[in-house]
């Protein structure tokens, strides 16, 4: 199964001082579900790494996250863009969830508790949340 990977998990992830670095930094530790992301996440990811950004590119470069793009990809994202009013990064995801088949999700936006994947479920997102 695969988890679909938002720029924000990737970040918290960089950012020791971040709230929910330590839950994400001890998830992602175990997670044995393919990481993936989309071009436009990475482009996200890359800009807000800022120093760790050769770090980041590393990870990517060796297979620690993957970057998944299709044919119609662009005329999906545009699409979910149009129809649910989200802006291109997190109706990208919200395409990839689609043609990954899952509802499972790393991040830390809110926003995706109340998105749903392309055939109606409910966002699972990960890590779990620490009280």
């Amino acid at each position: 199964m695969s988890v679909v990977l938002a720029p924000d998990f990737v970040l918290t992830l960089l950012d020791r001082e971040a709230d929910g670095h330590s839950d994400a930094a001890d998830w992602v530790l175990v997670a044995e579900e393919d990481l993936v992301t989309t071009p436009l996440a990475l482009a996200v990811i890359d800009d807000g790494a800022g120093a760790e950004a050769p770090a980041v590119r590393d990870d990517f470069a060796r297979g620690a996250y993957a970057v998944r793009w299709w044919a119609d990809a662009l005329d999906e994202t545009l699409a979910i863009s149009r129809r649910r009013q989200l802006d291109l990064v997190r109706a990208s995801l919200v395409a990839l969830a689609g043609r990954l088949r899952t509802d499972r999700i790393a991040t830390f936006d809110t926003d995706f508790e109340n998105l749903r994947t392309a055939d109606g479920k409910t966002f699972v997102l990960l890590p779990e949340r620490t009280p």
